[in-house]
Formats: structure tokens, C-alpha cells, sequence
């Protein structure tokens, strides 16, 4: 795109520069041997009347009296038909001059002829001179072109970069404008969007979160009253019973690999991340915020740590924790990262974002993370959403502490088999 603004502003600057340049050196140069003539035309003019005078005069012809007349290296012919010879004045000039001839009353005709030498030069300054003011023309163009085409390529990168996050999964809101009607309503319907899309999300995982809820709890008791007929002493019922049974627990597994597998889909974007990298470049981008409210954010980060992860939705919870540290909290704020070793559902790794202020109310703290609840008259929209996304690359976001408020993302580790363009060997069983 800046590539293609550059062409077109500086491709316009030069064939109007050529257009009128061109014109220009022309008439410049005609200009120049316009002058040269005129001012030659006048000289012999004057030679003649003064030629004509001592003429009618009777007076014999002498050329030293018109030699101040005479340009300097000029060559003058006087032709009289009464006489055998021709007058002339100064050095013969070769065929390259300038000449202007006028008739004498008395009959005859004086010639006076310059070097064209001198005039050809300053007509090739001139056109120099218009060459350059093209050339000068064309170089301000191009910078004119490169700051244009800069103003409104940076624009359009940013606004591919925010619909690029907003794919991935990025919804935080970026208030951004570039003075550009037509770029800052795009920007205003991205932000629209990211809304949007971020109430979508909390709505489908409540939504999920609910049915498998109730198919858990609705299933569960139907598994207890089915146990309960296995042990009556009618054996046909209590078959019955026992198959009913197994196909219950074959429903509950169903529903858990459903799960797994929805969870699975919504995490389509997670992989192998090195926490290191990208918890740096998380830093980098909040310190500045930080230090404009006078704080600091301290980076404690252990090596070697992977996580499995969407890089978006990572950068979008992580921002979220900070926003809210910035917003509600105060001190320093610290973003950690550590491997938690193998928990319940495997290995892990523990990122805790905390700071120094009051921490949480214990009447809110229960319900922290539910849409709408906010301590500080936000939307309460963002810890909600932080949850959601975290929950959709199979991990957890809790409340660890209320004072000082710590938020704790819980992360699995990635295994072989999910690090990308490797195939690993399936596992061999026996037959």
C-alpha cells in the first residue's frame, strides 16, 4: 500500500514537473537569443544612423567612430554600392554568429555580427537551471509522497493488525484514531466489534458452562437411582439395572469427551509458547502506562518456562490483569512466572500478576468474575472475558489472594505431540 501511494504521488510530481519544465527550459532558452538579438539590432541601428549622417555629410567613412557601438569580439560589415570594397570592423568570427543587418539610407547595408558562443552558454545555464528547479521539484515530491504515503500506510497497518488480534481472539479495545474519517469509523467499527465478540464468547462459555452442569448433575442422579435397583432381589430387574447402569456411565463419558472435544475446538489456536519472550514483550508495552501514574512493574521470571497457549488470547488476559492492577490496585506491580510441577490435571505453569494496594472487598471477591460485577464503576466485562479465554486454551484463571490482590493463570505444559510440523510415532499396542 505505501509502496503504491509512493508511486502514484511521485509519479504524478514528475510528469508535471516534465510538462511544465520541458515548456520552460524551451522558452528560457528562446528567451536568452531573443535578448541577445534585440540588444544587437538596437547596436546596428544606431551604427547605421550615425553611418547615414556622415554620408549625407559628404564625408568620407571612417568605422572608428561607431567602434564604441560595437560589442566586444563583435564583427561589423559595412556595404556600400558605390564602392569597390566593404568596410569591417573587428575580427572575422567564423560561421557560427549571431547577425542583424539594416539598410542605410544613403544605400547600403551595415552588418553586425557577434560570437554565438557566449549566448549558446547562457542558454545552457538556463536550461540547467530549469533542470535543476525539475530535479528539486521531483526530490520534494518524493519526501512529500514518502510522508504521505507513511501517514496513511501506518494507519491502514494498524487497523490489518487490530482485525488480525480481533480474529485471534485479541478483543481488547484500542482508542486509537488517525484523523482519517474514513480510517477512524473502521476503527470505531473494530472496537464495536471487539465488544461484540467479547460478550459472544462469555455468553457461549456460561452458556456451555451451564448445560454441562446440569447434563452432569441431571445424569448423576439418574446413576444413583439406577444403583438403587441393582440391589433389589428380582435378578431379571436387577440385569436390567446393572445394563441401564453401564450405559448411563457410558453417557457420562460421552458427555465428558464432548467436552473435552469443545474445549479442544475453542483452543484451536493454542500452542507451544516460550513464556520468557512473550511475557517480556507484555512487560515492555505496560511499563509505559505504569510510570505515567508514577509506578513500576517488577518481572520475575523463571527460565525455560513453556506453556501451551493462544499468543492473542495470552497477551489479551494478561493485559487485562495489568489494566485492572493499574485501574484498582497501587505500588509496584508484579508480573511472575514459575512451573507449578504435576498437578491434578498434569504439569503446569503458574503466572501471577499482584500489586500493593488494598486488594479485593471480601463481598466482592466471590463474585469477582462474574460479567457486570466491578468494584471501581467499570463494566465489569474483563476479568469475566480474561476467564472465558483462559478456560478456552485449557487453563484457569482464580482470585489466589485478596490482599494484597493476586490473579493466578494457571497454564498446561505442551507436549510432544503439540508442537508443530513434528510427527511424533503413535504409541504401539499390543494385538
Amino acid at each position: 500500500m505505501r509502496r503504491r501511494v509512493l508511486l502514484a504521488i511521485l509519479l504524478a510530481v514528475t510528469v508535471t514537473a516534465c510538462l511544465l519544465g520541458i515548456p520552460l527550459g524551451y522558452t528560457a532558452t528562446a528567451i536568452v537569443e531573443s535578448l541577445t538579438r534585440e540588444d544587437l539590432a538596437g547596436r546596428v541601428r544606431q551604427i547605421a544612423a550615425i553611418l547615414d549622417d556622415e554620408v549625407a555629410s559628404g564625408n568620407e567613412l571612417d568605422l572608428s567612430s561607431v567602434q564604441l557601438a560595437v560589442p566586444t569580439g563583435g564583427h561589423l560589415e559595412v556595404t556600400l554600392p558605390d564602392t569597390d570594397r566593404d568596410l569591417t570592423l573587428g575580427p572575422d568570427l567564423g560561421e557560427d554568429t549571431i547577425s542583424e543587418e539594416v539598410p542605410i539610407v544613403q544605400h547600403g547595408t551595415v552588418r553586425l555580427s557577434i560570437d554565438a558562443g557566449p549566448m549558446r552558454t547562457t542558454q545552457t545555464q538556463v536550461a540547467l537551471l530549469v533542470a535543476l528547479v525539475v530535479v528539486a521539484t521531483v526530490g520534494i515530491g518524493f519526501l512529500v509522497a514518502s510522508v504521505t504515503a507513511r501517514r496513511l500506510a501506518r494507519p491502514l497497518r494498524h487497523v490489518a493488525d487490530r482485525a488480525s488480534r480481533l480474529g485471534a481472539g485479541d478483543f481488547r479495545l484500542d482508542r486509537t484514531r488517525y484523523l482519517v474519517p474514513e480510517l477512524d469509523s473502521v476503527a470505531e467499527a473494530l472496537d464495536a466489534s471487539a465488544t461484540a465478540l467479547a460478550q459472544l464468547v462469555q455468553r457461549e462459555r456460561e452458556l456451555v458452562g451451564d448445560v454441562s452442569h446440569q447434563l452432569r448433575s441431571r445424569l448423576t442422579s439418574l446413576q444413583l437411582r439406577i444403583e438403587e435397583l441393582t440391589a433389589v432381589p428380582d435378578e431379571e430387574i436387577a440385569h436390567e439395572a446393572r445394563a441401564a447402569l453401564e450405559q448411563a456411565e457410558r453417557l457420562a463419558d460421552v458427555l465428558d469427551e464432548l467436552m473435552a472435544a469443545a474445549r479442544e475446538a475453542r483452543a484451536v489456536g493454542a500452542e507451544p509458547v516460550e513464556l520468557g519472550t512473550e511475557l517480556v514483550t507484555i512487560a515492555d508495552e505496560w511499563r509505559a502506562p505504569l510510570r505515567a501514574e508514577g509506578r513500576s512493574l517488577k518481572l520475575k521470571l523463571q527460565d525455560g518456562l513453556w506453556a501451551k497457549v493462544s499468543p492473542a488470547r495470552l497477551r489479551e488476559v494478561i493485559g487485562v490483569l495489568l489494566d485492572n492492577a493499574l485501574r484498582h490496585g497501587a505500588g509496584a506491580v508484579t508480573l511472575a512466572a514459575r512451573g507449578d510441577g504435576a498437578g491434578a490435571s498434569g504439569p503446569s505453569v503458574v503466572i501471577e500478576v499482584s500489586d500493593m494496594g488494598n486488594g479485593v472487598p471480601d463481598e466482592l471477591a466471590e463474585h469477582i468474575f462474574e460479567r457486570g460485577v466491578s468494584g471501581g464503576g467499570s463494566t465489569g466485562l474483563g476479568l469475566a472475558l480474561a476467564r472465558a479465554l483462559i478456560d478456552s486454551d485449557g487453563g484457569r484463571l482464580e482470585l489466589s489472594a485478596k490482599r494484597p490482590a493476586t490473579f493466578t493463570v494457571f497454564l498446561p505444559v505442551p507436549r510432544a505431540g503439540d508442537v508443530k510440523g513434528v510427527r511424533w510415532p503413535a504409541e504401539r499396542s499390543p494385538r
